[in-house]
């Protein structure tokens, strides 16, 4: 398939890289020309100047970008010269509400599939990452070759349910986080060893990915390297707060973790690993 990737950092690059393995033509374009420029040179990938050149002519056009307010004004620029019947797939993590209006805004030859992803750089790099779909079942049949040559598809339902399904598992994993890093405050104070306590957790009913593959590798070494910063995870945490909020839905804990990331990113700053929270929940901590 013949696919423009618009946003090609962290995440985005390696997901390209992925695409052009599988034998698909890729037109990547990015602000930042040293992000191309990383990629030029590569089999099957060509750097493409301007949105346009990454459209016209493409049967999927791909954005990776960092909120829903920028995928929006890329999108309609992205309208103007796609051609009829292409998919636009949005793998960005993006606010649900936006991308189903959207949805209204684009001339209606264009197909929407909302599809971001969950498991960091490392996954996307080999291929294994959770793609969340949402979308029609038809769209999502013609653009599965695409995402499988990047990770393993989990169909939601229809448009915004991907983004919406993960706003809710960031949550998820950011309160994780923030209970495994009390638990390990708690247990370094009583006297107990952090990595131990690790042990003991992925072996018993508290395991979750956070006691899995950030405790030992992390946290409890002091490495805070997982490749996600603090600023990504407060900005999903307050898009799925708002989410709760737009539906009605109280939803404490969530309002709670949205607002210890809320403090984390004051503190240390937006571009901190996420993993630092542990330094705002520690007492003993400067």
């Amino acid at each position: 398939m013949e696919i423009g990737f618009v946003g090609v950092g962290k995440m985005g690059a390696p997901m390209a890289l992925r695409l052009a393995g599988a034998g698909h033509g890729v037109r990547v374009h990015d602000r930042s020309q040293e992000a191309v420029a990383a990629l030029a040179g590569t089999g099957g990938i060509t750097v493409a100047p301007t949105l346009a050149d990454a459209a016209r002519g493409a049967e999927i056009v791909i954005t990776m970008l960092p909120d829903g307010k920028i995928v929006r004004a890329v999108a309609e620029e992205l309208a103007q010269v796609m051609d009829d019947h292409a998919a636009l797939i949005d793998m960005s993590t993006s606010y649900p509400l936006e991308t189903t209006a959207l949805r209204q805004a684009l001339p209606e030859r264009l197909h929407l599939v909302d599809a971001p992803v969950s498991g960091g750089v490392w996954r996307a790099e080999i291929g294994t990452l959770t793609i969340i779909a949402g979308g029609d079942t038809d769209t999502l049949d013609r653009v599965d070759p695409a995402l499988d040559a990047m990770g393993d598809v989990v169909r939601c339902g229809g448009l915004g349910a991907g983004h919406a399904m993960k706003l809710l598992n960031n949550y998820l994993s950011a309160s994780g986080l923030a209970a495994a890093s009390e638990a390990v405050l708690i247990g370094r104070r009583f006297g107990l060893d952090p990595n131990l306590m690790a042990d003991v957790f992925n072996a018993s009913t508290g395991m979750n990915n956070a006691t899995k593959v950030k405790l030992r590798q992390h946290i409890n070494n002091g490495a805070f390297a997982t490749g996600f910063t603090m600023g990504l995870m407060l900005k999903d945490l307050t898009l799925g707060r708002d989410l709760a909020q737009d539906l009605g839905v109280p939803a404490q804990g969530l309002g709670a973790t949205q607002a210890l990331f809320e403090r984390a990113v004051d503190e240390l700053g937006p571009s901190a690993d996420h993993s630092e929270v542990i330094k705002i929940l520690d007492p003993d901590n400067p």
